[in-house]
């Protein structure tokens, strides 16, 4: 009777400890990383105003995902919180803050992806939905599909019941000006064509991305990207922001990725795809593969950019080949880290 009862309380023992072992997270670390667009980003440029508006707004919104993950939030919860902060801040070209199109219209894109699950969702060339990245998660969650477009994400987002503005909401002086000089620098263009001159291109006007990347404490992955895109876009142009393993792309054997820069260059280069397949194939770190991919082929093919990255062991790697770039990032113990310029 003796050994049925100790061996009885032997069986409960480690029927408990196995419970408790599968429901305690994988991994206790985690991490946020993200980014508010990359290009001429000069310190002679700016001023000291600026230059604290944009560091309090990313500190905002890498405390925000902070705030989720400290408290077991998953992964996903932490880059749609930060993103939503940086879509409603007129500093950043995603939200509130996208660039006019040609039409002078602001089109904006975003996509999320779950690193558990590989599960994806996007939205293109929308105009009403206030926070775009929250409308990309309900495609991933709440459709069978994975990228809804125009008027059809649209309705599909108020069906979901996101919030629906008038496109004047997403007006900014700043937006308007840029577009203004663009329209004049096509118009200077078209002359000197005219009489056989070459004129470069303001490749800034291609600039400007959100985004965030996370590991959270059970070892789940994320990527989240939004932008407007390039100012003076034409015809229904759509970046690489929304384009599932160009601009954004998670993997919890690997990494996630989310990218700034010369969308054109990054779709063709499967930027967020290539990085995981380095890691994954060629067993390269997330730097080397990161770094690999930024700092040698994307200008080997002519375009530039950045990307934030980190891999499943809450490494972080932010390599970008412009002069600067909006970043930042924060760790299980509240360190936090912002810059703006090249080092």
């Amino acid at each position: 009777m003796k050994k049925l009862l100790i061996t009885f309380f032997l069986f409960t023992a480690m029927g408990v400890y196995a419970q408790q072992k599968k429901t305690q997270p994988m991994n206790k670390n985690f991490v946020l990383v993200i980014h508010g667009g990359a290009g001429t980003i000069l310190k002679s440029q700016m001023t000291p105003e600026k230059e604290k508006a944009y560091t309090e707004a990313l500190d905002k919104a890498l405390q925000a995902g902070y705030d989720i993950l400290k408290n077991g939030g998953s992964a996903l919860d932490a880059v749609e919180a930060a993103v939503k902060v940086m879509e409603d801040s007129p500093l950043f070209n995603a939200g509130k803050g996208a660039v006019f199109t040609h039409e002078g219209v602001n089109e904006l894109d975003a996509a999320i992806m779950n690193g558990k699950t590989l599960q994806a969702g996007s939205v293109a060339g929308v105009t009403t939905i206030k926070n775009p990245i929250s409308a990309a998660r309900a495609v991933m969650e709440k459709s069978p599909h994975v990228m809804l477009t125009g008027k059809g994400a649209e309705e599909f987002a108020k069906e979901q019941g996101l919030t629906i503005v008038d496109p004047s909401y997403f007006y900014t002086e700043d937006r308007w000006r840029s577009l203004e000089k663009a329209l004049k620098q096509d118009s200077l263009k078209e002359q000197q064509k005219k009489s056989t001159l070459n004129q470069p291109e303001n490749r800034d006007e291609k600039y400007g991305t959100v985004g965030a990347v996370a590991l959270d404490i059970n070892g789940n992955l994320a990527a989240a990207t939004s932008t407007g895109g390039m100012t003076n876009k034409r015809w229904g142009r759509v970046g690489d922001a929304p384009i599932i393993g160009a601009g954004t792309y998670a993997n919890n054997a690997t990494c996630a990725v989310s990218g700034t820069g010369w969308g054109e260059f990054f779709i063709r280069l499967v930027m967020g795809k290539s990085i995981s397949d380095m890691m994954e194939y060629k067993h390269s770190s997330l730097k080397k593969a990161a770094e690999e991919m930024v700092m040698k082929k994307l200008p080997a093919l002519g375009g530039d950019g950045g990307v934030i990255a980190v891999d499943k062991n809450g490494n972080i790697a932010m390599p970008f080949c412009t002069k600067g770039m909006y970043r930042g990032y924060i760790k299980k113990d509240g360190t936090k880290v912002i810059k703006i310029y090249k080092e």
